[in-house]
């Protein structure tokens, strides 16, 4: 979880590999109304938001049926987004990575293909409710090469 421009997919997908679990990028379950509106540089709202994690959890909650294993990346900003993603079956935990506004601004800067636009990152930094302490999860900084990134994620999993 995090804002745009954290690294979710790059670690997600080092997470997943070295897990050997199953691997979802949560943007793939955007509606196309979702990606036209990010696209135009307009905020999602919580409208907006809510099938899109209905669509995120209910992926969880068939691999879970299946018997397998996940990560997902989800940008999972508000405590309330979470609480949808907790419902699927099984245990929910969360990676919250964490970078300074800069660092991430100058990622999104930096990568092409991608629906986001930076102008987009001061909205979710606001809308960002942090990990709580009461949730089940970690916070990881990005300030390091992606896999220290993954290796600091799973040692604090317990994972490693």
């Amino acid at each position: 979880m995090g804002v745009s421009g954290t690294g979710k997919t790059t670690i997600g997908r080092l997470l997943a590999d070295r897990l050997g679990w199953a691997f979802a990028e949560g943007d793939d379950f955007h509606p196309p109304a979702n990606v036209a509106r990010m696209q135009a540089g307009i905020p999602l709202d919580d409208e907006a938001r809510l099938p899109w994690l209905r669509a995120v959890r209910d992926w969880t909650a068939e691999q879970d049926a299946a018997g397998r294993s996940t990560v997902v990346t989800c940008s999972a900003l508000r405590v309330a987004y979470r609480d949808v993603l907790r419902e699927a079956p099984g245990r929910t935990r969360f990676v919250h990575l964490v970078g300074d506004a800069s660092l991430v601004g100058t990622r999104m800067r930096q990568r092409a293909g991608h629906f986001m636009p930076p102008s987009l990152l001061p909205s979710q930094l606001a809308t960002l409710e942090v990990l709580g302490d009461d949730e089940d999860g970690v916070v990881v900084p990005v300030d390091g090469p992606p896999a220290q990134v993954a290796e600091t994620a799973l040692g604090a999993l317990g994972l490693g």
